[in-house]
């Protein structure tokens, strides 16, 4: 009894929120900020690089003198017209903690521009980074205000929505004093930028000490996290429910399809890792997401359409023939449903796996992946076991109606329906 109260207990505190700290913008961002400012006559540039956990990962050892001539190389100045070169100066570097003992990275740079003779038309664009996702700013003058605090304190109101803002022109005139380089962040500053909670799931990896009890517990923690996360936007409940219902679907479709989802998004888990680990060079990882969208828009409305065309058949030939067959799930449909509602890996997992890695724990971090997939397949199931249940239920009453008739192939419009709103959602983002 002491032992399941302490499991119990265990079991609490890793699911309680916790003071680990994540990257508010999320695991995968590259986030810049520009301060264009004069001191004295000369034209100054303070920049700022924010590296979420994967990049920060994928950059492993960082050569802060490297970066800020890349940096340079793509901060673009036109003085009255006239291209103007920017030249590194001062750097400081820092690597503040992030999820799960992962690192992150903060580089402020200094460029230095030209000297103004008078009052110039000045334009400065960053084209660093321009594939990656994250928070773009740009300021203009010493003591212009930063949205962001200079990427130390995002606005929670604009996470979902951060600033894009690459280009600048303005009127800059000679001030007066001497030439001063413009002063870094230093110390405690630059190592204790904004971060949020992380995520439960993700923090089961930084357990310090692995019994046999705290195993259990996480494992235990990751199937509650997978469920809990199942239950926010996408993995096409929707679509599971809708195609259950049209195809008069089985108890055992639903566990099939549980199955199905619990293996697509492990081994999606596993694909992006391998990607991030050896194929960075070629291919953003944040860029395959898009593209996972839209294979997943794409199924979805293949499927709806089979399901809707089987159904419209089945029913014309119940009017001509008067007899009723049951049409039957085939298991590239069932496969399909499955493959779209598992194919895009959870963020939190791959941290997971990073960490596991990092952290010379990969045995069980890959078991903590499978359980979180399981978790996150259980509630699939368990909305597709509803879904069949109440279709059972109901069908042991007589309605009557055209509507009802129908139903089938109106579950299959939902599933096209739903389908085409993945891809429209997924298009603009390619990349």
């Amino acid at each position: 009894m002491k032992r399941l109260v302490a499991l119990l207990a265990l079991l609490a505190a890793l699911i309680a929120p916790s003071i680990a700290a994540a990257h508010p913008l999320g695991n995968f961002t590259v986030n810049r900020f520009s301060r264009v400012e004069m001191s004295g006559p000369r034209l100054y540039v303070v920049y700022v690089l924010d590296l979420a956990e994967i990049p920060t990962f994928q950059a492993g050892k960082i050569d802060a003198r490297a970066y800020a001539q890349k940096i340079a190389r793509g901060a673009e100045l036109t003085v009255n017209g006239r291209p103007a070169a920017l030249a590194p100066g001062a750097t400081a570097l820092a690597h503040p903690p992030g999820a799960v003992g992962l690192r992150t990275t903060r580089l402020e740079v200094v460029l230095r521009g030209p000297r103004l003779s008078g009052e110039t038309d000045v334009r400065y664009r960053d084209t660093n980074y321009s594939d990656r996702i994250g928070w773009k700013e740009i300021v203009v003058g010493t003591h212009a205000r930063s949205t962001s605090a200079e990427l130390r304190a995002y606005p929670k109101d604009l996470l979902q929505s951060p600033l894009d803002v690459t280009s600048v022109d303005a009127h800059l005139s000679p001030q007066p004093g001497a030439d001063v380089s413009p002063r870094l962040t230093r110390g405690q500053t630059l190592q204790a930028p904004d971060r949020v909670a992380d995520a439960g799931f993700a923090r089961l990896i930084g357990r310090h000490h692995l019994g046999a009890w705290v195993i259990l517990a996480s494992l235990a923690a990751a199937l509650f996290w997978g469920a809990a996360h199942a239950l926010g936007p996408g993995h096409g409940k929707t679509i599971v429910t809708a195609y259950l219902v049209g195809q008069r679907g089985t108890p055992r479709h639903a566990a099939l399809l549980g199955l199905i989802v619990t293996v697509t998004h492990t081994v999606g888990v596993f694909a992006l890792g391998l990607v991030t680990l050896v194929l960075s060079r070629f291919v953003v990882p944040d860029h395959l997401y898009p593209w996972l969208n839209l294979v997943s828009g794409l199924l979805v409305v293949a499927i709806g359409m089979t399901v809707f065309t089987a159904r419209w058949r089945h029913r014309r030939a119940h009017e001509h023939h008067h007899h009723h067959h049951h049409a039957e799930i085939s298991g590239r449909s069932l496969l399909a449903v499955g493959v779209s509602g598992g194919l895009l890996p959870c963020p939190s997992a791959l941290v997971v796996l990073l960490a596991a890695i990092s952290l010379h724990r990969i045995a069980f971090g890959l078991v903590l992946i499978l359980a979180f997939s399981a978790g996150l397949a259980a509630t699939i199931t368990s909305i597709g076991l509803v879904a069949v249940l109440a279709k059972r239920a109901f069908g042991r009453v007589s309605f009557e109606g055209r509507a009802v008739r129908l139903l089938p192939a109106l579950s299959a419009l939902v599933i096209v329906v739903a389908g085409v709103a993945m891809t429209f959602h997924a298009v603009p983002k390619l990349r």
